[in-house]
């Protein structure tokens, strides 16, 4: 057998790749380091210019994802391996995946704007997509919210970030919207001192901006008044309750009626 013959054909063969070998070998050593840099400087950058946590791990982690494919090709491509058909098949994979993922590209998309924009932050009560709670987590494909009965919601970021969102702690302070009413042969003067008495004392009823009593509406059977205390938004609720059980107290000692049904027995 002629040795020498594949002798000579493997030191062709490694003469001519050897060097293309040695060149790929250090685009992949030389590529991933530089890779690792740009994730590190990306990331920096992101959090310089206050992008949430989350979404820096996220991007950092697909840039490197990214960096690291086109890294790949590269490398392979020196050694004389035809790259074509495999980016048009990561292209077609790329694509398919897009297709059947794309309420979770819808979410990530709106994941992305929220934590760019930022209208809510976690700890701020909200009100969305017919919910209202308190922001307990900010995920990148979802917003969970925990409900006045301490309910858990959850919300896609898609559909949140595409409707409207109240933002009731954004400027610190909220009104407590409340309507009472009193009878028509009642004092309205009267009624609105012990209205705003009630609310003055109230220890969590804010000073500024300043409460307000005011005549609503003449109704079929009662005066009403629009009552509105401004209060904290964790303090909502314990207003809202409180106040209203104050004014019914109030009302009482102060004997103004307030209007109910009154059931006639007819007697044959």
């Amino acid at each position: 057998m002629d040795y020498q013959k594949y002798i000579d054909l493997a030191l062709g063969f490694i003469g001519k790749y050897a060097v293309n070998v040695v060149v790929a070998i250090l685009i992949l050593i030389i590529g991933l380091w530089l890779s690792k840099k740009l994730i590190k400087i990306s990331r920096k950058l992101m959090a310089k210019q206050g992008v949430d946590e989350t979404l820096q791990r996220f991007l950092g982690d697909l840039l490197g994802w990214t960096l690291k494919i086109l890294v790949f090709i590269t490398a392979i491509s020196q050694v004389g391996v035809e790259t074509t058909s495999f980016i048009a098949i990561l292209g077609a994979a790329g694509l398919a995946v897009g297709l059947a993922l794309q309420g979770s590209l819808a979410n990530f998309a709106g994941g992305a704007l929220i934590m760019i924009f930022k209208p809510f932050k976690v700890g701020d009560l909200i009100e969305a997509q017919g919910e209202i709670g308190v922001v307990k987590e900010i995920q990148i494909f979802v917003t969970k919210i925990i409900s006045p009965g301490n309910k858990l919601v959850i919300i896609p970021n898609g559909t949140l970030s595409n409707g409207n969102i109240k933002n009731y702690t954004e400027e610190g302070k909220l009104r407590v919207d409340l309507t009472f009413g009193i009878g028509y042969g009642e004092d309205i003067k009267q009624a609105k001192e012990v209205f705003m008495n009630v609310i003055k004392s109230n220890p969590n009823v804010l000073n500024e901006p300043a409460p307000s009593v005011n005549v609503s509406e003449l109704a079929d059977s009662s005066v009403n008044f629009a009552v509105r205390p401004w209060t904290t938004p964790d303090k909502y609720w314990d207003v809202y309750f409180s106040v209203t059980e104050e004014v019914k107290l109030a009302l009482d000692k102060a004997g103004i009626e307030i209007p109910y049904p009154h059931h006639v027995e007819i007697r044959k």
